[in-house]
This record gives structure tokens, C-alpha cells and sequence, in this order.
């Protein structure tokens, strides 16, 4: 009877103990990754987007000891990648790498085939990418303030390309175009190589374009850099003003990538991608080999991020409101 007894205590105390241990540390984590990892990517290869996917998810690979697969599936402006990642298995082997884009998109198109908020779960922010005025050197300006002046002079004249409608550098144009007060027509591309070429070229004179874009038109002196469209300088051009220096308080856009998981993924499993996401963007290695791509890294907690998309989501609504944004 003792030793039945005694038994039952030890039962019931192994019990609790696993218990303890469940919560401690959850089965899903423990066992994560167990398999390769894949990465949807809206858009094509060799975009920034694209990049920050690729130098996160090989750092994340080293880490894990799992591979990452990248995979484009680009179109429709990035509604297409969305789709299929929003059907994916919840388990947290398929991680979406989203962009401004996907704060924009639920201004312009009432039938997107998914939900947002219904149908993916915050791991955290990727990067930033800097949007950055440039003027081709024929356009008699030097400074923000000029360029201001000389489209007030001249309404209709100017024409600025983007990397098309309702992309960052779209939506960064008619913010500057609300802000300051003046008419400038837009020319959308099919990319924002394409309409830094016109730039160069002179067909459109002005661009509002991301980091990896303008970094290398402006440091070969091909463009002139007016301003960068936020409060601070960038550590991508630290020589350029920022658009408060440049006297346009307020004027803060910019590209972003980030990382979200279909909705239903494990909140244990969404932390743990989440640390090795912020792991790999705090290592100062990690920030060097970013910022040589036009990008600034942004590690955060999915919390940060579910408040920054909801702000993204809120501010281009607005713009897209006030300037009569369609989709194509």
C-alpha cells in the first residue's frame, strides 16, 4: 500500500514537472526548424525586396542549420505572392517577405484575394530603404527649396518616374507633391531601373527613388541629390540633406520590406523565426553588407511591426484618397 502510495506521489509529481517543462519551453520551438524554410518573394529577382530576402535567409540557413529557399513569384504588383502565401501551410516552414506595396494595395483594390490582417501573423520588420529626391542636372536647381519653387513657376512642367503605380517611389511622389503645394506629372516604369534610365536620359527629370537606385547615380555624380525623404540624414548618403534640413518638414517616405507568416502559425514558432530575423539583422557584419545593398536594417518584435504596417496602412490611404491613385 506504501509503495502504491509512493508511486502515485511520484506520477503526479512527473507530471507537473513535464507540465512545467511544456511551458517553459514549447514542443514547436524546441523542434524548429526541422526542414527547409522558404521564403515567397513578390517580385522579381535581383530587386531590392528580393536582396534583403536572400542575405536574411542565408544568414538565417547558417544559424538553423535548415536550408532557405527564396521563391520569386512576382506580378500583379505583388498581389500574386501574397495569395500564395496567405494559402500556405501554417507552420511556419513559409515565411512572406511583404513591402510597402501590401500597405497600399487595400487603398487601390477592393477585391484583393486575401485579407492582410485576416490572413497573415507580424514576425517583424526586414529594412528600410531610403527614398532619396534626384533631379537630372539639367533641372536649374540645387536644393529642395528651389526644386519647390521652380514646379510653382512651372506647373505641368516637370515630370518625375516611378517604379510604377502604387509602388514606394509612386506613393513618395504624391506625398511631395501634397506637401509642397505643386503640379508635377508622374510617368510609371515597369521597375525603377528602367525609370532612372529616363532620368539619366532626361525623358522625365526628377525620381523619388529607393536606396539601391539613386546610391549609385549619386555617388557617380549621373543625378543630383536634393534631399532624402525623412527627418534624418541616411547613413546611405550621409552628404544629402534630410527633407527637414531641406525645409519639407513632415515629409517622411520611404520602401520597406518585412517578414509575416500565414495566419494560424504557431505564436511559439513566429517567435522563434522572429529572433533569428533580428539575429541576423543586428550582427554588424549583417548591417554593412545591407547598407552596400541600399538597404537600412530594422530589427523589431512583430508587436512593432503589426503598429508600423497599421501607420503605413493609415498614412497612404490618405494619399491615395487625396491624389486619386487607381490601380492599373
Amino acid at each position: 500500500m506504501l509503495k502504491n502510495g509512493f508511486t502515485r506521489i511520484l506520477l503526479t509529481i512527473l507530471v507537473a514537472c513535464c507540465a512545467v517543462l511544456a511551458v517553459a519551453f514549447p514542443a514547436g520551438a524546441q523542434t524548429f526548424p526541422s526542414k527547409p524554410i522558404r521564403f515567397i518573394v513578390p517580385f522579381p529577382p535581383g530587386g531590392p525586396v528580393d536582396a534583403v530576402a536572400r542575405i536574411v535567409g542565408q544568414r538565417v540557413s547558417q544559424s538553423t542549420g535548415q536550408a532557405v529557399t527564396v521563391e520569386n513569384r512576382a506580378g500583379a504588383g505583388g498581389i500574386v505572392g501574397a495569395e500564395i502565401a496567405s494559402k500556405a501551410p501554417a507552420d511556419g516552414y513559409t515565411v512572406f517577405v511583404c513591402a510597402i506595396h501590401h500597405s497600399v494595395l487595400p487603398s487601390i483594390n477592393a477585391k484583393l484575394p486575401y485579407d492582410f490582417w485576416r490572413d497573415f501573423v507580424s514576425v517583424g520588420m526586414g529594412a528600410t530603404f531610403p527614398i532619396v529626391v534626384v533631379a537630372n542636372p539639367s533641372v536649374p536647381v540645387n536644393t529642395l527649396k528651389e526644386l519647390i519653387a521652380y514646379a510653382k513657376a512651372n506647373p505641368g512642367k516637370l515630370s518625375y518616374g516611378s517604379s510604377g503605380n502604387g509602388g514606394g517611389t509612386h506613393l513618395a511622389g504624391e506625398l511631395f507633391k501634397t506637401l509642397a503645394g505643386v503640379d508635377i506629372l508622374h510617368v510609371p516604369y515597369k521597375g525603377s531601373a528602367p525609370a532612372m534610365t529616363d532620368v539619366l536620359g532626361g525623358q522625365v527629370q526628377l525620381m523619388f527613388a529607393d536606396g539601391p537606385t539613386a546610391v549609385p547615380q549619386v555617388k557617380g555624380g549621373k543625378v543630383r541629390a536634393l534631399a532624402v525623404a525623412q527627418s534624418k540624414r541616411s547613413a546611405l548618403v550621409p552628404e544629402v540633406p534630410s527633407a527637414t534640413e531641406a525645409g519639407l518638414p513632415g515629409y517622411d517616405a520611404y520602401s520597406w520590406a518585412a517578414f509575416v507568416a500565414p495566419a494560424g502559425t504557431p505564436q511559439d514558432i513566429v517567435q522563434r523565426l522572429n529572433a533569428e530575423i533580428v539575429k541576423a539583422l543586428s550582427a554588424p557584419d549583417m548591417r554593412e553588407a545591407m547598407l552596400a545593398r541600399g538597404a537600412e536594417p530594422q530589427p523589431g518584435t512583430p508587436e512593432q511591426f503589426t503598429a508600423f504596417m497599421r501607420g503605413e496602412m493609415a498614412k497612404w490611404a490618405k494619399v491615395v484618397r487625396e491624389s486619386n491613385i487607381k490601380a492599373d
